[in-house]
């Protein structure tokens, strides 16, 4: 069974909260009300789904590289500092 890493996961989850809808002229619409301006259309529902994905990722690689607050989803928070401990106690 292939693993997966915390961000194919964490996206994963976000992506599960999404939530799309179809626009008057036959288009569509996608957000994930968690993530704050992760916002995306398509011609359908499978090309609005994939821009979403991107979308997301983007949003989250950003937020982590400018150290954002980003919502804890799914149990899965980024926020937190990653501890090190020096090479000589290992």
């Amino acid at each position: 069974m292939p693993t997966r890493n915390i961000l194919s996961e964490y996206i994963a989850q976000a992506m599960a909260q999404a939530v799309y809808d179809k626009l008057e002229d036959g288009t569509f619409s996608g957000r994930i009300p968690s993530c704050k301006g992760v916002v995306a259309f398509g011609d359908t529902l499978r090309e609005c789904e994939e821009e979403l994905r991107s979308t997301l990722e983007d949003w989250v690689l950003v937020g982590l590289k400018l150290g954002h607050a980003l919502p804890v989803i799914g149990g899965i928070d980024l926020n937190k500092v990653p501890t090190r401990e020096a090479v000589d106690t290992v």
